[in-house]
């Protein structure tokens, strides 16, 4: 299989060029690559305004781009045994046996029907657990004022230092009545932070700890964790969201000082991870080769193909269009392309993106990865235009 041209390489750049010297965003990190031609493009400065410029090596909050990392650590753990797919989650999380269910979204907190049965680990990778994001506007419905005192996520955007540790988070989840019965629908979110406490009970030590023994250090992937190390702070960009009220950009945090330079309360399976583009092109690579990178073995070849086929049945994804489309469906711990509604959605590709302006995909048929790390929040679940033309361009380079 052939790489990719020249002259698509050119109209990806200048593509992404375009939105930088439209200041939509002040800079990106971007990489392209079909088996072993490899492109990369590093475009604009770390801040708004600011001298410095973006480098490959930068560090970037990667947002929800975490969840297929989280996924791959449940199935180490359930090729170690530790884990089966249909087993009940209570034995780990007995915070979260006996569940009750809302009625209706709209039912008051004490109005419930028992659970049908326990969640499993199948739940949680699959975001069936019966918990996760309300799409409505706020207030709209009386379990969101809970969800957002209780620290819950799902509800927007969170930095490090806004989460309760993981069992509280445990502990408050399991104060509250599910949405949903398990197994009936895919709600965004909650489930793979859910499943990052599993595996760390499983595991017996930390979700970064787990991540780093068995997929970061094997790989390579030595800027990739939950914290970015103090003598690494200026390798991390500036964060920010677009404010319609001054049609500017604002940093979402303290430029000076990120809430990733400090040490985690909460890990965040869903969310939380830092990483470098070449560190998330080396997770990736492993996916594309069926779990092995080199003499690494992380995940065998069934379990890469499990997590990276449709797991859910049309039931599932009724309330969940915003997300999915009609294009796409939900594996373990990622989406999976079903259909072609553009150019660049394949059947077969998977991957995510993520709030904090971060998308990434494979495409096996094509032998193809795609990496687009921007530090502009997304402002809906629909894809910015940077990132369809990223796509776009990065199809249209292809030989």
């Amino acid at each position: 299989m052939e790489g990719l041209t020249t002259a698509g390489v050119a109209r990806l750049h200048r593509a992404l060029a375009d939105h930088v010297e439209r200041r939509e965003i002040p800079g990106l990190v971007a990489l392209v690559a079909r088996d072993d031609d490899v492109h990369v493009e590093a475009l604009g400065n770390l801040t708004v305004d600011g001298p410095a410029p973006m480098e490959r090596s930068t560090i970037f909050r990667i947002a929800s781009i975490t969840k297929p990392v989280t996924a791959v650590a449940a199935l180490i753990l359930m090729e170690d045994c530790k884990l089966r797919l249909d087993d009940a989650v209570d034995t780990w999380l007995p915070e979260l046996a006996n569940r009750r269910v809302l009625r209706t979204l709209a039912s008051r907190l004490d109005d419930t029907v028992p659970a049908t049965r326990a969640i499993t680990v199948r739940d949680l990778l699959t975001s069936r657990m019966g918990f996760g994001s309300v799409m409505a506007p706020p207030e709209t419905y009386p379990i969101q004022k809970h969800i957002r005192e209780y620290r819950l996520g799902g509800d927007g955007p969170k930095l490090q230092s806004q989460w309760p540790t993981s069992d509280e988070y445990v502990r408050n989840l399991g104060a509250l009545p599910l949405l949903a019965q398990p197994g009936e629908r895919w709600m965004y979110d909650v489930s793979i932070n859910v499943l990052g406490v599993l595996i760390e009970r499983v595991a017996g030590k930390s979700l970064g700890a787990f991540m780093k023994e068995r997929i970061f250090e094997p790989l390579g992937m030595k800027d990739t964790g939950f914290r970015v190390p103090e003598q690494d702070a200026h390798r991390v960009p500036g964060f920010y969201f677009f404010d319609r009220a001054s049609q500017a950009l604002r940093p979402f945090e303290d430029v000076t000082r990120s809430t990733w330079l400090d040490a985690p309360v909460f890990e965040s399976g869903a969310g939380g991870l830092v990483a470098t583009i070449d560190d998330y092109f080396a997770f990736n690579r492993m996916l594309l080769d069926k779990g092995r990178r080199g003499r690494e073995q992380i995940l065998s070849r069934a379990s890469v193909e499990l997590m990276t086929s449709d797991q859910l049945v049309p039931e599932n994804r009724v309330g969940a269009e915003l997300f999915f489309g009609t294009h796409s469906s939900w594996g373990l711990g990622v989406a999976v392309d079903t259909r072609r509604r553009e150019i660049y959605q394949n059947p077969g590709r998977f991957g995510w993106t993520g709030g904090f302006g971060t998308t990434a995909y494979v495409d096996p048929a094509e032998r193809l990865i795609g990496i687009l790390f921007t530090q502009r929040m997304m402002d809906s679940p629909d894809a910015p235009r940077v990132f369809t033309d990223f796509w776009t361009s990065a199809y249209g380079a292809m030989r």
